[in-house]
């Protein structure tokens, strides 16, 4: 029998098909879980790399050719009835949820010569409240005994500033607090709480000159892949990591920042 057989997650912002997201779902889908997931193609038609428009449909494809029960739902995150109506979705359509991995984020470069109220409000909007409705929402519903997890997407802050990335860097900061004080107060529940910072992944965001500027840092001179965050998340929501909550957990291949 399959670790998380007979399990239900949610996995959000699985829009492309090379990213963490996608990546997440087929792992926890090969381990027997059935899959949710949601995407907001609109977010990424305003960055650099673009929308890639039919990466749900073929993901949903691609997860249903291997058996893999699955549903999704294009959502807007940033919403505050978000959080609900992804969780009325996925259990209309799947079952009850008990994994929850909080893999959508809002990332744009500021600084503090360009940070200003709407870019800290579009950050907050998603990395911030739609984290943490999504997950206090999931924790209410959850009737199970036990292996409820939650699992949230963060980055390298803890141990480097990011500059030009001050939204960002905030919001993630405050998710690894979120993190471990929830932790703390929904373990009676049977639901761990934890946090995967999967360092600089190679998921289609990077421009040749940055990624072979940031391969130089990693101590085996290459980038992190989608995968590799995800066999990380597919442990902490399997039974083996009933014992690992309030955690923030930094699957970077030993990257170290820049400091300029």
């Amino acid at each position: 029998m399959k670790a998380l057989e007979g399990s239900v997650a949610l996995v959000t912002g699985a829009s492309r098909q090379r990213g963490i997201g996608a990546a997440i779902c087929h792992e926890l889908g090969d381990h027997g879980a059935a899959v949710f997931f949601t995407h907001w193609s609109p977010y990424d038609d305003t960055m650099p790399w673009g929308s890639d428009a039919d990466a749900p449909e073929q993901l949903a494809a691609s997860l249903a050719e291997g058996g893999i029960r699955c549903a999704h739902a294009s959502m807007d995150l940033s919403r505050p009835a978000a959080a609900v109506e992804a969780l009325d979705a996925a259990e209309r359509s799947l079952g009850a949820v008990s994994i929850l991995v909080n893999n959508a984020t809002h990332s744009t470069r500021d600084g503090f010569e360009r940070l200003d109220a709407a870019t800290l409000d579009a950050h907050y909007a998603v990395n911030i409240r739609g984290t943490f409705l999504l997950s206090v929402e999931f924790a209410r519903r959850f009737a199970g005994a036990g292996g409820g997890r939650i699992i949230n997407l963060t980055t390298g802050i803890s141990h480097g500033p990011m500059p030009r990335e001050l939204a960002y860097a905030s919001t993630k900061a405050a998710v690894e607090g979120f993190t471990v004080t929830l932790a703390a107060e929904v373990a009676s529940r049977g639901i761990t709480v934890n946090a995967v910072n999967p360092g600089v992944t190679n998921s289609g965001w990077l421009e040749s000159g940055e990624a072979a500027a940031m391969r130089s840092r990693f101590p085996r001179k290459r980038l992190g892949e989608p995968e590799d965050a995800a066999r990380l998340v597919r442990f902490l929501a399997s039974p083996d990591a009933e014992w690992i909550t309030g955690q923030v957990i930094h699957s970077d291949g030993g990257f170290r920042p820049a400091f300029n």
